[in-house]
């Protein structure tokens, strides 16, 4: 059997807090916890914003010659099934990109590296 290529490093794996959404403010994002992406480094990632959450199936791609990662979800929204697709990319230190739900909304984010501290649910 053939070995794997060992994946190369990217500048996405680690927990991004999302800091503004075009299609939704600040009280939404962080409504049940902090809203943010995380990525692993095994290709997996999740992201929570308002009543929203998914899993995402990620691939490292490029985008105006530098790297992106783009992915296909599959989670809740309101508790009611909702998938989609999304991408992003790295700007200095803020991660850029864009969520889409299949069939419904889409939005442009930033993010900012999350720090070590676990968000917190707001009351």
């Amino acid at each position: 059997m053939a070995k794997a290529k060992p994946k190369p490093e990217t500048p996405f794996t680690g927990r991004w807090r999302i800091v503004s959404m075009s299609a939704w403010d600040e009280e939404y994002i962080d409504e049940e916890e902090e809203g943010f992406f995380e990525f692993d480094d095994k290709g997996n990632g999740k992201f929570h914003f308002g009543y929203v959450h998914g899993r995402m199936d990620c691939r490292p791609t490029t985008k105006d010659g530098g790297p992106a990662v783009e992915w296909t979800w599959d989670g809740n929204d309101e508790m009611d099934p909702a998938q989609g697709r999304g991408w992003a990319v790295v700007k200095g230190d803020e991660l850029h990109g864009m969520i889409f739900f299949h069939g419904g909304d889409d939005s442009e984010f930033v993010a900012t590296r999350a720090t070590d501290k676990k968000p917190t649910k707001r009351k």
